[in-house]
């Protein structure tokens, strides 16, 4: 066997995660043309929230978390979820949402480097290979939509990148940081901290919050507890037990399912420079998630001639 069952599972959350992120796009374009958008990712953190703190007082005792997962609760809840959410959805009102999520989704550009430097990890030619093929996906699949842009669409596009940036961060500490409590019953903690956060900057920049409609709460009811609850307890949990750039390049399939719905549901022209992202899109994901057969018969050499565990095995070990 190749990986362990924690890997394999994570393979499969993300797998669910493309597909999940990926129609959410859509989803979240009705909500934020409906309700002003910080108030809208405000409102899917309380949604999210009050369904996590069900889920997990039912499987288990609600508690709170230990110093150490504060600061992992403080960095993913303000810079993956408030941070990204309200960025995200503010971009939405001006630019149609499957190349907007092209551009959200352009972590490579930011975890790579980050993975390097600060993770000390290495990056074999197949994932680098992968990852530029991926970035030249969005790339390729953005540039129509940055060259004809008027100015006020540039802004749009700059908070899209900033949002990309800040969850390449909260991959990159989620990945280095030691887990004292699971990710699931961290997750209610985390989108409290991003409710909290976005509250008041809902009231400062949308005013009060407005009566929602039913487009409205059919849009919450979806991206609240799946794509905000479920969704981003997967992406940490699966950030434990694989590589942060694994994570960021396999997540560049959500802008190919988000392209797709929305080329149906709003009539997103699929031109030769989105088909051709798509494609290099999902050829950077293969690169970047399959191991090679020479790395995989050298893997196996070298477990095969060791007679015990090495230090920095055992280490990994209880990292896990």
């Amino acid at each position: 066997m190749t990986t362990n069952a924690p890997e394999r599972r994570a393979g499969w959350l993300l797998a669910v995660l493309v597909l999940v992120w990926g129609a959410s796009w859509p989803v979240i374009k009705i909500g934020v043309t409906t309700i002003p958008p910080i108030w809208f990712a405000c409102l899917r953190y309380v949604v999210a929230t009050a369904f996590l703190v069900a889920v997990v007082s039912r499987r288990d005792k609600l508690t709170l978390p230990s110093a150490s997962d504060w600061k992992l609760i403080a960095v993913s809840g303000v810079l993956q979820m408030a941070a990204y959410s309200a960025l995200t959805g503010v971009a939405l009102t001006h630019l149609p949402p499957g190349r907007s999520a092209v551009l959200a989704f352009s972590t490579p550009l930011w975890v790579v480097p980050l993975s390097v430097w600060w993770l000390h990890e290495q990056v074999p030619w197949s994932r680098r290979l992968g990852t530029g093929a991926g970035l030249m996906g969005v790339l390729v699949t953005a540039s129509p939509g940055l060259h004809v842009a008027p100015r006020d669409q540039l802004v749009p596009h700059a908070l899209l990148l900033v949002a990309a940036a800040g969850w390449a961060v909260s991959i990159a500490f989620v990945r280095a940081h030691r887990f004292q409590a699971s990710a699931l019953a961290l997750a209610p903690w985390q989108t409290l901290v991003a409710a909290l956060v976005l509250l008041p900057c809902a009231i400062a920049v949308n005013g009060p919050l407005p009566t929602p409609n039913v487009r409205a709460l059919a849009s919450l009811a979806y991206v609240g507890p799946i794509a905000t609850a479920f969704a981003y307890w997967a992406v940490v949990e699966a950030g434990r037990h694989v590589r942060a750039t694994t994570v960021s390049v396999t997540l560049q399939g959500v802008p190919s399912v988000g392209l797709l719905i929305s080329a149906l549901v709003y009539r997103e022209v699929v031109d030769v420079s989105l088909t051709l992202g798509i494609i290099l899109i999902g050829a950077g994901v293969v690169l970047a998630t399959v191991e090679s057969p020479w790395r995989l018969r050298r893997g196996a050499t070298a477990r095969a001639s060791s007679t015990a565990p090495s230090r920095i095995e055992f280490q990994s070990y209880r990292s896990r």
